[in-house]
């Protein structure tokens, strides 16, 4: 058996939806190009409240998504937990996860979106050129936010997102 690392990137999204495969292509992206002894991969199709065991024993986790709602090029923001309806469907929210998570364990990691802005989701639709190149963008920046150890992950994702409950590293 393995041991468990401390920090989970969780892509999910359909490949053959067009830009719904955003999440796993950055996925695909980063496992050439980051150290995989601190961060640990997983990708699905979407979130199902099994997934809230993926995320017990992390340091901190990052949630990857194709999203029509992002900024462009992308956009990070913190998670915090949430109920709404959208455990009992097939699309569940990564707050209703976190809102699970926090029903079976208590307080859930620290935990952040990367949202990459998306433009067709269309069945049988490749990327589109405009979510292609957010994608690049956005691998770049998870590169970047991704290096050194979970703690320098943890402390450059709350430089990019302050945090409400956590102190702000110098």
């Amino acid at each position: 058996m393995t041991a468990l690392k401390p920090v989970l990137v969780f892509a999910y999204g359909n490949p053959s939806r067009g830009d719904d495969a955003l999440g796993p292509l950055l996925l695909e992206a980063l496992e050439n190009q980051v150290g995989t002894n601190t961060v640990e991969f997983i990708v699905d199709f979407q979130l199902q409240i099994e997934h809230a065991l993926d995320i017990q024993g992390r340091r901190v986790a990052i949630f990857v998504d194709a999203s029509v709602k992002a900024e462009m090029p992308y956009q990070f923001s913190r998670l915090m937990p949430l109920r709404d309806r959208s455990y009992t469907s097939h699309a569940m929210s990564p707050a209703a996860l976190l809102d699970v998570y926090q029903a079976l364990y208590g307080s859930p990691p620290p935990t952040f979106l990367l949202g990459i802005a998306g433009l067709s989701f269309e069945l049988g639709e490749v990327l589109s050129p405009d979510a292609a190149q957010n994608l690049a963008l956005a691998v770049e920046f998870a590169c970047r936010l991704l290096s050194g150890s979970a703690e320098d992950i943890l402390a450059a994702a709350i430089k990019v997102v302050p945090p409400l409950d956590l102190p702000v590293p110098a």
